[in-house]
Formats: structure tokens, sequence, C-alpha cells
């Protein structure tokens, strides 16, 4: 689709996050024009749904969008989405507000443009296949550490989804049978040594005050007092055990041509990318890992709106 004198139609792309939600315009060659951020939550922790809606319909109508036209929206969302329905699944521990609601069709209404939705990683490997490090590459997964640990799979230029959805969920393979409990509901998930929130919880109860992931990751450089240090090291070394079991299921599991680490705990765990390649290939088979390049992502703050653009292509191009 074609706007008027002032150039080509804009995509309009949305990503949700447990905390954040960003909005933005984007062009037909991934490039960013206009965004616009928000806390996902209201004061009282509710009004997600609305919130998302506001900022959509706010993107909207900005003068570039209005003189060059939106030509459809496209959502990542957290938890399981049903793509042919537009609404999210019983699995949306973020932002549970979500759930059961007919988000794609709520947002069409709130832009007056075609909307499409889908899990906020499977968005994220749509928009890095089409104009990031996914470029070029046959297969790659795209494994994203912050909140949670969501996957997204391309094999053969097209996302794999699973029969049920499920393809991605990355984040709740099992890593130790007895582990540690997880937020659905199971033990021993990758996402319960790694994520965000995880790993300041266990952090914060070894050593006896409030941590967060960062300040943790902090702790345990040797510059940091010893006992802090110790305890800090010694979580930290679980994670990057427990990251690289993850890895190497994906390595031996799908062999992808590129295995795509992104997210802000990713960023953390890229300072010690050495390390973790050495846990990596104690674990996975020395051809495989040979055949499977792994790369850390550092994107720009904004280029998580990109994941929803990609999608409104992805989704008329599969539909064409």
């Amino acid at each position: 689709m074609t706007g008027g004198a002032n150039g080509e139609t804009l995509l309009l792309g949305v990503d949700v996050g447990g905390t954040t939600t960003s909005a933005g315009l984007v062009t037909r060659d991934g490039r960013v024009l206009e965004t616009r951020s928000q806390p996902t939550h209201g004061p009282d922790g509710r009004g997600a749904v609305a919130r998302i809606l506001a900022i959509a319909a706010e993107v909207s109508v900005l003068p570039v969008a209005q003189a060059r036209g939106i030509e459809g929206v496209g959502a990542g969302l957290p938890g399981l989405v049903d793509v042919a329905t537009g609404t999210v699944g019983g699995e949306a521990h973020h932002v549970p507000e979500l759930v059961g609601v007919p988000i794609a069709s709520r947002l069409a209404d709130a832009t007056g443009t075609p909307a499409f939705v889908d899990n906020d990683v499977n968005a994220l490997a749509l928009a890095e296949g089409r104009w990031g490090e996914g470029r070029g590459a046959r297969s790659f997964v795209l494994l994203a550490i912050g909140t949670g640990v969501g996957g997204g799979i391309m094999l053969e230029g097209r996302l794999h989804r699973g029969a049920g959805g499920f393809g991605g969920e990355l984040g709740h393979v099992p890593v130790a049978f007895d582990g540690r409990p997880c937020i659905c509901g199971a033990r021993g998930c990758l996402k319960a040594f790694v994520a965000g929130p995880d790993l300041a919880a266990e952090g914060s109860r070894r050593l006896g005050r409030s941590v967060d992931a960062a300040a943790l990751f902090d702790l345990a450089k040797p510059s940091a007092p010893s006992g802090d240090r110790a305890v800090a090291a010694a979580v930290i070394d679980e994670a990057m055990e427990a990251l690289a079991a993850g890895l190497a299921i994906i390595v031996n599991g799908l062999n992808p041509e590129r295995l795509l680490i992104a997210g802000t705990v990713g960023r953390a765990f890229a300072r010690r990318k050495d390390d973790l390649h050495s846990r990596l290939a104690k674990r996975a088979y020395a051809g495989a890992l040979a055949t499977t390049e792994v790369r850390f992502l550092d994107l720009a703050k904004d280029a998580t709106v990109r994941g929803g653009a990609a999608l409104v292509l992805y989704e008329r191009e599969q539909r064409h």
C-alpha cells in the first residue's frame, strides 16, 4: 500500500511488556520515526488494556501518521496468543488483564486500521529476521531474557508457532528436575534461574536484603565486598549453568544457523559471554555448536516496536 505525496504508508508497532508499553511508527524498511512509552499498569496496578489502546490511538494520530497513513497495527503481547482470534490465552502472567480480551479487534477499533497480535518475542524475531541480526539466515532462534524468558523460532523463513501456540516457550524448558518453583507452576524452568525477578528473589533471599538483578551482577564482580561477592557469585554461577543448559537444548534440538540472545538481563549475560560459551561447549554437540552462531543483541530502546510492525508485514504476506 502506498501513501500520498509524503511517501509510503507507515506501520504502527506496539510492544507490551510487564512494566512498560511502547508504540511507534515504523517504515517498511524498519526505521522507527516516532515512539511513545508509558507504564503498562496504572497507579493502582490495573487498567492495562485501556492504557494499551490509548497509547496506540495516540500514536495513530501523530502528524506524520496523518500525513502518510497507517496500513496496519501489530502488537507483541506477553503470554500465549491465539493469532487467529486475536486474543491472549490463559498464560499471561505479567499482564493478566489481557486474558480473554479480543485485543486485536479492540486495537483495530482504536486506530482505525487492521490489527494483528502475537507473542512479543515472536514479533521481535520477525523484526530481527526482516531488518536485524536474523537477516540472511535460513533458521534462527531468538531468546529474550528480561522480566521473563521467551523465545521466537524462525525456520526456513517461517515463524514456528507450534500446534497450540506454545512454540518458542523456551523459558519453560526444565534445566533442573527438582529446581526452583516457576511462575508457570512447574519446577526447574530456565526462567526460574535467569529471569530478572527470579535472580533478584534468589539473591535477596541469600543476602538477607533486597537487591535487583543488575545489583546482583555488580556484587558478583571482583571489586565487590568479599562476603557479598561470594553469595552473589554463587547465584550468578547457577544462572550461568542453567542458561548454558537451556542454550544446549536449542543448539542440539534445533541446530539453528544463529542463536540470538536479547533482553535487559541478556545484556548482563553478554558481559560473560566467553564463560557462557565454555559452559555451553561442555553440553552441546561440538558439531552442532560449530554450526550455530551465538550472538548477543544490544537493541536500541525503541527497537521493540519494530516487532509489531514486522508482524503486520508477515501476516499480510502469509494471508495472500
